[in-house]
């Protein structure tokens, strides 16, 4: 398994979008471009606020679910 990051993103709007990734700073650079989802492709510039990095992507994915929860 390889190592996970959890973040959370401030989208233009006011909103936080929260997400978990392998490679954080790809998939910062693909939000900011509209590449990242389309709930923060709508809502661009998006700024990243906030990075937990765990050892397993797995936790990472889990942590997301409670952030989200």
């Amino acid at each position: 398994m390889s190592v996970g990051y959890l973040y959370i993103l401030e989208c233009s709007d006011g909103s936080y979008y929260t997400g978990s990734t392998i490679d954080i700073e790809l998939r910062l650079r693909q939000h900011l471009v509209g590449e990242g989802s389309n709930y923060t492709k709508r809502r661009l510039p998006v700024k990243l606020l906030y990075v937990e990095e765990f050892l397993h992507i797995d936790e990472a994915f889990y942590r997301e679910k409670q952030v989200q929860g």
